[in-house]
């Protein structure tokens, strides 16, 4: 049988989706995909000037596509609650929950939160639980979380998930990681445990080339350290299109079940997707509820009483 590819994505008419972070890389590949199978596609991006650009990209790309831009900064809680009033209610069949940032400099969001675990685990959080209502309206929901392999550089330090303590990048990425697969995992317990229809699952892209590689070093001013990721982009990696394979499978296929993992099939490198391996501590449930309690009060999102245990 031929590997699964963005071909054989099941037809989105009807079907509604948010892709945060899709104006590059495989954010904007799995908004093209969903949109070139019919889905209707909100590119959720930082940068309006970058955001609004790959809307207009995709319409070349994908002619009769209608996608929208909205503007959503993840590490601006702020920014995620003027998104969540912004939307409205409105029905919504897929959240990706894509956008990330890695080994950054040491710093904080707009609301003091280390930058990592701010941006890929808390303003993911804040968000989906904003936008639950809406999830809810729909038959089939789905919420797709991308984490990294790199998880397994680190679990989380429940007393110090600002990273006071000590600040090291790459365990700091590691930890945030850590958070995005017990979010899934909390979540789907509770969703389950609610007798909600809804599917939360996970999915990494591998070693795929995107400008996740070289920022931090281009922050740090480190132009040796920039280099050797951009080589190692073009010789090593995968291009976008097959890094956001992962994604677009947890996101469509038939069988897809909450709390799995998706990526790619050989060494977790690349190739089509599998479900993935991922480290024993991302899969407890006194863990996933600890983090949930500290994610609802850093965060002021409260899920409500459909998801409460």
């Amino acid at each position: 049988m031929t590997a699964w590819n963005a071909g054989r994505i099941p037809d989105q008419h009807g079907r509604t989706a948010i892709v945060t972070g899709a104006n590059s890389g495989i954010g904007y590949v799995t908004a093209r995909e969903l949109a070139r199978a019919g889905a209707h596609v909100v590119l959720a991006c930082r940068s309006a000037v970058r955001g609004s650009a790959a809307v207009e990209r995709l319409r070349e790309e994908v002619p009769g596509a209608g996608p929208e831009f909205a503007a959503l900064d993840l590490g601006d809680l702020a920014s995620v609650r003027a998104f969540g009033d912004a939307w409205g209610g409105r029905p919504l069949d897929l959240l990706v929950n894509n956008a990330g940032v890695m080994a950054l400099p040491y710093g904080r969001t707009a609301d003091g939160f280390e930058t990592q675990f701010g941006v890929n685990h808390l303003g993911h959080f804040a968000l989906t639980g904003l936008l639950l209502p809406s999830l809810l309206e729909t038959p089939a929901p789905r919420v797709v979380t991308v984490s990294s392999a790199l998880h397994a550089l680190a679990d989380i330090d429940i007393g110090d998930l600002n990273s006071e303590k000590r600040y090291r990048k790459w365990t700091a990425y590691g930890r945030s990681k850590t958070a995005n697969l017990l979010f899934v995992h909390e979540l789907s317990r509770r969703a389950a445990a609610a007798g909600l229809p809804l599917v939360a699952a996970a999915a990494h892209p591998g070693y795929a080339a995107t400008s996740l590689q070289t920022r931090g070093a281009l922050m740090e001013g480190r132009k040796g350290t920039e280099r050797a990721f951009q080589l190692a982009n073009r010789l090593v990696a995968q291009p976008p299109t097959a890094g956001a394979l992962p994604t677009l499978y947890a996101a469509t296929a038939p069988g897809v079940r909450s709390d799995d993992f998706y990526g790619p099939r050989v060494l977790m490198w690349r190739g089509a997707p599998a479900r993935s391996w991922r480290a024993p501590w991302t899969v407890g449930d006194v863990a996933g509820e600890r983090l949930w309690v500290a994610s609802e009060q850093l965060t002021g999102v409260d899920y409500g009483s459909a998801l409460k245990v």
